[in-house]
């Protein structure tokens, strides 16, 4: 007779996933006893790692991706990482073991106590099974649940002895199901949407991270030279959905309510596609749009649509309705607007200015790189300065919290062998992931991690400023050897402190093959001694 565990590593195999990410403890190692040779494990040092990693790879692959985490413990190491895969509509089934059914009541040690209560609200599903045959029937809605409608992590915690129980006979009926989302606009709705469009005198395209999630930028751009008008990417945008020399581009949108009004200003309808309406950051109180505009949205989620606080909103995935409006709006008899002059190149300074590391990265990069970002004070910079213009060439934490970049390049970087992945870090934010070095050396997962070191939490003096706060303690992160560090880790390290020795560097760890990690010391506020 099958077992449980026989069941759901079939269900697995059926549904395209043959990689488990993790860090086991006592309670994960029944599901991972005899594992089969057709998987892959992939090993992370610590929890909040672990869920970047399979983040990134369930992102560029747009495929689901299991992570096994060890009880409440680990699952609370990775809740970080866990807020960065719920704000990006990843993929992830996240699995933790739990302790044996006949011991959970006593509460014995590794009890994962009130276990589908923990994630929330950071899972569209959490559940452990009533009994060990239900397990099977559990990881099948989990894996649809987290890949249909707007994806999302879904938690599962499952008693260690259960994977060795008699399955149910019926449970192989789960090994042919398939649920698919392809949600278009209805008529009704797409005649109301294209009639608005089509009588707007100055529209404006705002598009966000799940047109790139959806595949769809290649519709964005034919709807944007339909229409004739300017695109900017929502704000804190965790992926690039439209190519960055465009010349409808117009830049990515600040986080506050008012100057997302003031840049906006002029135009009488704003279309905002794959994003939320809007993610603000920073508190600047004003009117949520300029004088005469109306908003519509077309948003994959029904969290984003309803709390919006204007405008319309559709739901629907994103890439056919995309197409319903490519294939329905008409095209304007005007031109496309002037493009954006390219930046001014920047006095050459020792330490480099970041927009001389930009510049410099641009020039040497494949055309078809993807970037991972986290150095936040220098984002802006980045949109500014790097030509962006495959389909999943940007990535960034969509929650905001630190230590997504490097376990996820990692995770890009397995699923996009064929593209070099560029992981942009700031010395503040490399130590919350750091492990992450280890994993891409273990697996020779040919990373390139480009340190900027500036000693300090840019970001974080900046907001200051917002604040009008001063004085502030611990916003500096002086001395730290990040070559040695990755060193350690086993990840080959250069130094690079001009933009002949970056770009050298670069195509020297681009021949190697091999995770490699660069310092850069970069002009801040401890250079300018501030």
């Amino acid at each position: 007779m099958k077992t449980v565990h026989n069941i759901t590593y079939q269900l697995l195999r059926k549904n395209g996933i043959s990689k488990i990410f993790g860090n086991p403890g006592s309670n994960e190692l029944p599901f991972l006893k005899d594992f089969p040779d057709d998987f892959e494990y992939v090993l992370g040092l610590q929890e909040a790692v672990v869920v970047g990693i399979a983040d990134g790879y369930a992102l560029a692959s747009g495929k689901a991706a299991v992570v096994n985490l060890h009880s409440a413990a680990g699952t609370g190491n990775a809740m970080g990482a866990l807020a960065n895969a719920w704000n990006s509509h990843s993929p992830l089934i996240i699995t933790a073991g739990q302790q044996n059914r006949a011991m959970m009541s006593v509460e014995a040690l590794l009890t994962n106590i009130d276990a589908s209560a923990l994630p929330r609200p950071l899972v569209k599903w959490s559940h452990e099974p009533a009994t060990p045959q239900e397990v099977p029937y559990a990881f099948s809605r989990a894996i649809h649940t987290a890949t249909s409608e707007a994806p999302g992590p879904v938690y599962l915690s499952i008693p260690y002895d259960d994977w060795d129980k008699p399955a149910d006979k019926a449970s192989e009926s789960l090994l042919e199901r398939k649920v698919k989302s392809a949600r278009a606009l209805d008529d009704e709705s797409l005649q109301t949407l294209v009639s608005q469009i089509n009588s707007a005198v100055n529209p404006v395209l705002v598009l966000g991270a799940d047109v790139d999630a959806a595949d769809a930028n290649e519709k964005a751009i034919t709807l944007a030279e339909k229409l004739k008008c300017p695109v900017w990417v929502a704000p804190s945008a965790p992926r690039c959905p439209f190519p960055t020399r465009h010349p409808s581009f117009r830049g990515i949108l600040p986080a506050g309510i008012a100057s997302i009004s003031r840049l906006l200003d002029g135009h009488d309808l704003i279309i905002v596609i794959g994003a939320p309406v809007f993610r603000y950051h920073q508190y600047e109180p004003g009117e949520y749009l300029p004088n005469g505009a109306e908003l519509v949205s077309i948003t994959c989620d029904l969290n984003e649509a309803s709390r919006a606080p204007m405008g319309n909103a559709w739901l629907a995935d994103i890439k056919p309705a995309l197409n319903q409006l490519v294939m329905n709006v008409a095209e304007r008899n005007s031109d496309l607007p002037s493009p954006l002059p390219l930046p001014d190149v920047v006095e050459l300074t020792s330490p480099l200015k970041p927009e001389t590391f930009f510049d410099t990265l641009n020039s040497v990069a494949p055309k078809n790189a993807i970037y991972v970002n986290e150095s936040t004070s220098t984002t802006n910079i980045l949109w500014q300065r790097l030509d962006l213009r495959s389909q999943g060439s940007y990535y960034f934490a969509a929650a905001g919290g630190l230590g997504f970049a490097m376990p996820a390049g990692v995770g890009i970087q397995l699923a996009k062998p064929d593209r070099q992945v560029f992981v942009v870090i700031g010395d503040g934010s490399s130590n919350y992931s750091i492990q992450a070095l280890w994993t891409a050396a273990k697996y020779n997962i040919p990373v390139i991690f480009i340190v900027l070191k500036n000693g300090t939490y840019g970001a974080l003096r900046w907001f200051a400023g917002v604040l009008g706060v001063n004085n502030v303690p611990g916003l500096d992160v002086p001395d730290i050897n990040f070559c040695r560090l990755a060193e350690g880790y086993g990840v080959q390290s250069f130094q690079a402190n001009t933009p002949e020795q970056l770009r050298q560097s670069i195509i020297d760890a681009q021949h190697s093959g091999k995770p490699a990690l660069i310092e850069v010391e970069t002009w801040g506020p401890l250079q300018e001694g501030n």
